[in-house]
């Protein structure tokens, strides 16, 4: 009894020292776009969409929808240095080293009205969000999805506890869909395609290794922060020249002012 409460509390002790110490998956050059598509990257052309970060397409060369979308990075797409082809190549090391993230828990194919703290989750098959799945606590949240990730409409990815988006990766073995309205937290590191429907917002990123990833008047938020810096203040007003000579004829005809008061005063002294 006194061993097997040794090995119970070693390997318990091993198991949650393991899951506090994981490293986030290294994005490398992938982690300063918003969004990153293998064929192309489509938003509609109505409203638009609004990203925080870069977007890029590699292999594939077609933007869309930009403008009327905006964004405060660049787009890289077909670019002649290659910013858009190595991120593809750091995006497909992330994908393998998510993929192979051990140890494990088999967690339901239904996320919804579940809580989940820091560690590496993995499905059997498809993955489902209907309502909120509540991410709990600091650390690293890996999720390996064999096939589709799909949220439902109004679902929400919530962080508490110390939880940041920074911190939560999705790893998706076919396409990733995020239901209209819905609110997403992390990283998604799709084999195929991405589609975000109407008004669904992503603190995280969209990338997508071969497939296209097609936005609908959504928010895109690069959760590390990365954005260009605000412009410089315009420099101090210089008066005109003409306005130079009314301020000089100004103090002139205060000092004359100034001066026949004074004459004035010495003559009714005298």
């Amino acid at each position: 009894m006194r061993k097997f409460s040794v090995l119970l509390l070693c390997t318990t002790f091993s198991v949650c020292l393991r899951a506090s110490s994981y490293s986030p998956v290294p994005l490398g050059s992938a982690s300063a776009f918003a969004v990153l598509g293998g064929s192309t990257v489509t938003s509609t052309v109505t409203l638009g969409t609004a990203l925080t970060g870069n977007l890029g397409v590699s292999p594939g060369s077609a933007v869309t929808g930009f403008p009327p979308g905006t964004l405060t990075g660049t787009i890289y797409a077909a670019d002649p240095g290659g910013v858009a082809a190595a991120a593809q190549n750091d995006l497909t090391y992330a994908y393998n080293y998510a993929a192979l993230e051990t140890p494990a828990n088999l967690h339901a194919a239904e996320l919804g009205s579940t809580v989940v703290t820091p560690g590496v989750y993995y499905f059997g098959s498809s993955a489902l969000i209907t309502g909120t799945v509540t991410l709990n606590g600091p650390g690293v949240y890996v999720f390996q999805i064999p096939s589709t990730l799909t949220t439902m409409s109004s679902s929400v990815v919530s962080l508490i506890g110390g939880a940041t988006a920074d911190n939560v990766f999705w790893q998706v073995g076919s396409s990733a869909t995020l239901g209209t309205g819905s609110v997403f937290n992390g990283t998604i590191l799709a084999q195929d395609a991405i589609t975000l429907t109407t008004g669904a917002v992503l603190n995280g990123r969209a990338l997508a290794r071969t497939a296209a990833v097609t936005l609908d008047t959504n928010t895109v938020i690069d959760p590390s922060g990365t954005v260009p810096p605000p412009p410089p203040p315009p420099p101090p007003v210089t008066p005109a020249p003409a306005s130079l000579i009314l301020v000089g004829v100004g103090l002139a005809g205060a000092a004359l002012y100034q001066a026949r008061g004074r004459l004035m005063q010495h003559l009714r002294q005298r």
